[in-house]
């Protein structure tokens, strides 16, 4: 390990890009080289963007509090640093001891978004770990979780175990039975496949793919996915942490070398979302509604504005509009000592939600841009899609932005959504001139910038069965806004479309798509979610020796009754429900927010009583009260 950090000092880190992504020793980092069981948490993109993730800092913190285990952080390399490694044969390692991956007990890919799998290849190769599950032996092995986890298919061939849902409880049990499994049987070479079998069985929430097996009909669409094991369920049932307490991991964590997305001091104040929008998957896979304590939020964002030197503190939720109380946390934590004055950051307010004493509060620290998301541009697209916003909202929270001194607001739409007609697109230019042409008290510059992207199918949603607009028919609609708008103070920029079709592939596909992203990797595939790195031809080769027809995957439509890729995942909100909600947007109707306004029947809350039931019980809708007691 000494000597990866003198080849690293000496003759890689020189010669690449920011280097301080790689050298470790953050102020705050916790080494701990004698634990027992380890785990890389491998974040598959660039140091600044995981530095900035919540659940890597939850886990990092509650994992290196427990006696006897550790948690090291490891990222993607840039390009020039992977190519400048593999010249001096430096394996890729963890930053708090620079050990090698294939030195850990397990690592843990943190999956946020599809454009990230050809990293993980990069990762597990240049750590000295065999890409393919089946060729591994006993450690470590290679775990996976966050949303991507929700449609497993496409890394099948690569991870041994997912772990579906919440963390702070699973992935514990999961090293303590590790650590169990090396105790006993382990070190002298124990069967690797007795261990996967151990946790599929042992731990809730712990996906193996090796020990399942696909059912395919005579047409060859697939017909079910079932246990090759007797006591591995048929369902993966989602983790669901009962009380919401990452405040208490969340006051401290390694302060970084460079400058990152966020930063600042992060807390998340809630955990799901009852608004319901059917194009989100966050919305579904994250239920029920949990809130953090004021009380918790506060003094976590005192320890960590004491501990990192930030003056920023941002209160993070889906929609942290809808946190009870919200008027009353901003007002304490400003008032939080700090180096200096304390801003406050609300990333994902609402239009409806700005009081005017949030607006003030706001006003108070720099005025950076404000990022809103109408995502349709009329009220019937956003029926449509249960976006229970107005023009009305939208222009009201606008002026008050306006009025308090800011001179750029950020709106974000999407085009492609089911049942888009030429009237929503004209819309979404409409919305954007009158928000462009907006008057008030505010004097000075006003600049509108707007972000339009492609609606892209997510698995658990009530649109998991709608494919995605053609290309050809994505590019049109984008000309058609162009055209429409025409105001200067506006700059419209449009996500890439190859790579939404490639998100939209992989959003849901099965374990077919294998083979496809190891023959992209092998092509030179890395960073997909990088527009500079992007490679569509490259995806198209590989799609092309794969036998795979991308299209079939993002365009197609899914029967309602036939079996999807990810129907071995339980999230607790039932098939009916997203069926139920899929007929609504077709008549239009809006959902009321169910953690507002009552229990709306999705499931969760039933389905999971024995998980959450003992901290929600005061909470929760009276219907579930009655069958719980």
């Amino acid at each position: 390990m000494t000597g990866i950090k003198e080849i690293l000092d000496r003759q890689v880190l020189p010669l690449v890009t920011k280097p301080g992504r790689y050298i470790g020793g953050e102020f705050g980092a916790a080494a701990k080289p004698d634990a027992e069981v380890r785990i890389a948490l491998a974040f598959p993109d660039v140091y600044e963007i995981g530095m900035s993730h919540l659940g890597l800092r939850i886990l990092y913190s509650l994992v290196n509090e427990r006696p006897g285990l550790a948690a090291e952080r490891v990222f993607a390399p840039w390009p020039d640093m992977e190519a400048r490694m593999r010249e001096c044969g430096v394996p890729l390692y963890g930053l708090e001891t620079f050990r090698p991956l294939r030195d850990f007990d397990l690592v843990g890919f943190s999956l946020q978004h599809e454009l990230t799998f050809t990293n993980i290849l990069t990762m597990l190769d240049l750590g000295g770990i065999p890409l393919l599950a089946r060729d591994r032996g006993a450690l470590p092995l290679v775990i996976a979780g966050g949303p991507g986890a929700f449609c497993p298919g496409p890394l099948e061939d690569f991870i041994d175990l997912f772990v579906i849902g919440d963390g702070e409880e699973a992935l514990p049990e999961v090293m303590g039975a590790v650590g169990e499994w090396k105790r006993s049987n382990g070190a002298p070479g124990g069967s690797r496949r007795d261990l996967i079998l151990r946790l599929a069985r042992g731990v809730k929430g712990v996906y193996a793919p090796a020990l399942y097996r696909e059912r395919r009909a005579p047409d060859g669409g697939l017909a079910g996915i079932d246990p090759a094991e007797e006591g591995v369920p048929p369902r993966v049932a989602r983790r669901v942490v009962a009380k919401l307490c990452s405040s208490r991991w969340l006051g401290a964590f390694p302060v970084p070398h460079i400058a990152v997305v966020h930063d600042r001091v992060a807390l998340e104040v809630r955990r799901g979302c009852g608004q319901g929008c059917r194009f989100c998957q966050a919305g579904f896979i994250y239920r029920p509604v949990r809130d953090e304590s004021p009380d918790d939020i506060c003094a976590a964002a005192e320890a960590a504005l004491r501990a990192t030197g930030h003056d920023e503190v941002a209160l993070c939720a889906l929609s942290v509009g809808d946190v009870p109380g919200l008027d009353g946390i901003a007002a304490r934590v400003v008032k939080l000592p700090g180096p200096g004055p304390v801003s406050l950051s609300l990333p994902s307010l609402r239009p409806d939600r700005l009081t005017d004493a949030l607006a003030d509060r706001l006003a108070a620290g720099p005025k950076t841009g404000i990022t809103l998301a109408p995502e349709a541009g009329t009220d019937e697209m956003r029926r449509r899609i249960n976006k229970k916003v107005s023009m009305d909202d939208l222009l009201r929270f606008t002026s008050v932005l306006k009025d308090r001194g800011w001179r750029l607001i950020k709106l974000y739409f999407m085009i492609g959504l089911p049942g888009e007609r030429e009237e929503d697109l004209k819309g979404i230019a409409e919305c954007i001139g009158r928000v462009a042409s907006l008057r008030g008290r505010g004097k000075g510059k006003w600049e509108v910038n707007v972000t339009i992207s492609s609606f892209v199918p997510k698995a658990h949603t009530p649109f998991q069965w709608d494919g995605m607009d053609t290309a050809d028919r994505l590019r049109e609609k984008q000309r058609c806004l162009r055209r429409e708008v025409r105001q200067r103070n506006v700059v419209l920029k449009f996500h890439d479309i190859e790579s939404s079709f490639l998100e939209g592939v992989f959003s849901r596909g099965d374990r077919r798509l294998g083979g496809a992203i190891l023959a992209a990797w092998r092509k030179g595939a890395r960073f997909d979610g990088w527009k500079e790195l992007h490679s569509p031809a490259l995806w198209h080769e590989a799609f092309r020796e794969a036998g795979i027809d991308p299209v079939v995957y993002a365009a197609r439509k899914f029967m309602e009754d036939e079996c999807l890729p990810w129907a071995v995942i339980d999230t607790g909100v039932s098939g009916e429900y997203l069926l139920a909600e899929r007929a609504k947007a077709e008549r239009g109707e809006f959902t009321a927010d169910c953690a507002a306004d009552g229990c709306r029947g999705c499931g969760v809350c039933i389905g999971m009583k024995s998980q959450i039931q003992p901290a929600m019980k005061a909470g929760c809708p009276a219907e579930w009260r009655g069958k719980s007691q």
